[in-house]
């Protein structure tokens, strides 16, 4: 069984940063596409970030753009959502995925595998 587990979440002022790490438990899945998605109080879980199976191509939500940055280290089995100049609308339940294939994809009927979430919360 897939398991992604999420960490780094936490509370943290606007302006700050964070870095979110997500380890997949199945090294054999180091090669698809992963992807980042976020879940605010009363809205739907949105687009966040997404980089390839071969990290060499990543997509972001217009919102993050300039302000995240998502990387992944093949040889830890792991991906990152480093996150600067935070704003409270960030402030968000935050979820990573491993898509079906290699190639960057943004919709979540997309993803295959999902973690449990970690709390990011910006304060003003």
């Amino acid at each position: 069984q897939v398991q992604l587990v999420e960490s780094g979440g936490g509370l943290v002022q606007a302006g700050g940063s964070l870095r979110l790490s997500c380890a997949r438990s199945v090294r054999t899945l180091s090669s698809y596409a992963m992807g980042w998605f976020r879940q605010a109080p009363g809205k739907e879980r949105e687009f966040v970030a997404a980089i390839s199976g071969s990290g060499g191509a990543t997509t972001y939500a217009d919102s993050v753009k300039g302000r995240f940055t998502i990387s992944r280290d093949g040889a830890k089995n792991t991906a990152y959502l480093q996150m600067n100049s935070l704003k409270p609308e960030d402030t968000a339940v935050y979820y990573c995925a491993s898509a079906f294939g290699t190639n960057v994809v943004t919709t979540q009927r997309e993803y295959k595998y999902w973690g449990q979430g970690t709390q990011v919360t910006v304060s003003s």
